[in-house]
């Protein structure tokens, strides 16, 4: 075997290798619908220690936290361009809240993405503030998560209307709670307390998401357990980025300050924290400057996951009053929408994105395909016009590894001839072919580059279209309507010709029943291969003549739109490999290797 087919047998045998491995760790997620909310009959809660202050040192007695399942509070509804909904006046919750421009599925009809629920609700998942008590304060004399509050102003939160909540207790504090929302998916809480007694108050601001479950990944609706997906606690503490998987939250140890299985981040300047599932996320936001002690916890005995930040302890004089804004996130991942929060004050707020290990690859080519979707107006074309751009950058070291191929191939009379001259004498054999080779200056291991470069591309764009929202539900053409889905034709029915429905997506029957786009990545892998005379070898012919079709099946279930972008890279490819080739002389025959190799093999005469 000469150097050129041992190193482009190694380079096919690696880049094989890579995928295999990628697709048997990390195969493509099983699309499962969004449990239904049902109402749990018994009553769940969540507790939690909201420590008083964010100050290290200070030992201010702890209060604890429950939320309960009670009958059903007065509510005020929560109307705007995008989200819909409503607050619970007691504890003055954020409990119930669906995003309007966003369905479950394509179906006819789908019902709108539920991202908030109140207790009470199979997975409970909402948002609540309040106070902690300081010196002298009960957890009675502050509003907690079951405080009956009552509206002093505004019916219905609107992105111009803000509601402001009020309760007083027996000490003579009156808290009242303002919030607003923008018309995307920012929430603004301002709390505020005015002592009216005579006697100096302390207590410490909190937030609190809490997430209610049975201890398992699986029971949280909408969450898909995928490997390179992270799901969990999200957050930036001054800069350094925390994730937290859910199961991992699980394994908290017990932090003796917060009495419960925790772990806690000092925030001194910027942060946030939060949960994070595929597309959608909630998030807390204290004020940009402002210290403050975020934690990640996990309450077995309920099965809770919780996220917080409580702010440091006031002290209000008699006759004097406070006042703290914090910001919740609830909504969807878009892009542009948290680059122009992180634009307006939230450090780092992009990267509550999952962009993976390879982020300085994922981040511009998601910036570059969502410039080009903006500009073309359609997600296939647009990753189309991407690998186009992604080839454009790699021409160069394409256009030196062809133009060093089709001088090996106008060597191989002089490489035969050394080979016969050198007989069984290999070191002979390697040492005039690297004569031969500086000679003539042909580097054998250039062909090897385009194709390992393409590796970390392959997987940035894998991760861009599953992680993205602005990949789900977006359609191509035809059949093609979700380009993060797999290709939804099938050879079964012949796409859709015959009057039966294709085989389930996640069935053995879909494996082997592919569509059309698989299809067409295995003929464009195919027709590249015959580019050149297949080997001479018999082992090299064999896997040179499966590889196609074995990539075929094994990126059928795949995201559509990576598998287009698999398909106009071998069709680009192609012709790259073509024009450049006959320009340095050498002429590809692709109908006459793909006649020769239908042709049966002749059997050695001698047996």
């Amino acid at each position: 075997m000469d150097d050129q087919n041992k190193n482009l047998i190694l380079a096919t045998a690696l880049s094989f290798l890579v995928i295999l491995v990628w697709f048997l760790l990390f195969p493509p997620p099983e699309q499962t619908p969004p449990a239904e909310q049902t109402v749990a009959t018994e009553t769940e809660g969540v507790t939690a220690t909201a420590p008083s202050t964010a100050t290290p040192g200070d030992a201010t007695q702890q209060g604890m936290i429950e939320a309960e399942a009670q009958p059903e509070a007065p509510r005020v509804a929560i109307d705007t361009p995008r989200l819909s909904g409503s607050i619970s006046l007691r504890g003055g919750r954020i409990d119930s809240l669906s995003l309007k421009d966003y369905e479950v599925s394509l179906e006819p009809g789908a019902d709108t993405v539920e991202l908030l629920s109140p207790v009470g609700t199979q997975s409970a998942y909402y948002a609540l503030y309040g106070w902690a008590p300081g010196a002298g304060l009960s957890p009675e004399d502050v509003p907690g998560p079951n405080t009956e509050w009552q509206v002093a102003e505004g019916e219905t939160l609107t992105s111009d209307n803000p509601v402001t909540l009020v309760w007083t207790n027996d000490q003579g504090l009156t808290f009242r709670r303002i919030l607003t929302v923008d018309e995307d998916f920012m929430f603004s809480v301002t709390q505020s307390v005015e002592n009216n007694s005579s006697a100096a108050a302390s207590l410490a601001p909190y937030g609190i998401l809490a997430r209610h479950g049975s201890g398992e990944d699986a029971d949280l609706p909408g969450l898909k357990n995928f490997f390179i997906l992270h799901e969990g606690v999200v957050g930036m503490t001054d800069g350094t980025l925390a994730e937290i998987d859910y199961a991992d939250m699980r394994e908290f140890e017990i932090d003796p300050t917060e009495r419960a299985q925790a772990e806690v981040f000092q925030v001194q300047e910027n942060g946030w924290i939060g949960f994070t599932d595929h597309y959608w996320m909630t998030t807390l936001i204290p004020e940009p400057g402002s210290a403050f002690r975020a934690a990640a916890k996990y309450d077995d005995r309920r099965k809770i996951y919780q996220t917080e930040t409580v702010l440091p302890t006031v002290t209000v004089e008699a006759g004097q009053s406070a006042e703290v804004t914090t910001r919740l996130f609830a909504g969807a991942k878009e892009w542009e929408t948290i680059r122009d929060y992180q634009r307006g004050g939230v450090q780092k707020f992009i990267d509550s994105i999952d962009w993976g290990w390879f982020f300085f690859l994922t981040k511009p080519i998601f910036w570059l395909l969502h410039e080009l979707n903006q500009l073309i107006g359609n997600m296939g074309w647009a990753i189309i016009g991407l690998t186009l751009i992604i080839k454009a950058i790699l021409f160069p070291l394409a256009f030196k590894s062809y133009v060093s191929m089709a001088k090996m191939k106008e060597l191989q009379p002089q490489m035969e001839a050394l080979k016969e001259k050198a007989g069984d004498d290999r070191q002979k054999m390697q040492q005039g072919m690297m004569e031969l080779y500086k000679k003539e200056k042909v580097n054998p291991a250039a062909g090897c580059l385009p194709i390992l470069l393409q590796i970390p591309i392959f997987f940035s764009l894998y991760k861009v279209i599953f992680v993205t929202l602005e990949l789900r539900h977006a359609p191509w053409f035809g059949p093609f309507q979700d380009l993060s889905a797999p290709d939804p034709t099938s050879i079964f029915n012949l796409f859709g010709l015959l009057p039966w429905a294709a085989p389930e997506p996640e069935s053995l029957m879909a494996l082997i029943f592919i569509g059309i786009l698989p299809l067409l990545l295995g003929i464009s892998m195919w027709l590249q291969q015959k580019l050149n005379p297949a080997p001479t070898d018999p082992t090299q012919q064999m896997i040179f003549a499966w590889m196609p079709w074995v990539f075929m099946f094994m990126l059928g279930g795949f995201a559509s739109g990576l598998v287009v972008y698999w398909i106009a890279n071998n069709t680009i490819t192609f012709t790259q490999q073509y024009i450049i080739m006959r320009s340095q002389g050498y002429t590809p025959d692709v109908f006459g290797n793909i006649k020769s190799g239908f042709k049966k093999t002749p059997k050695d005469k001698g047996k």
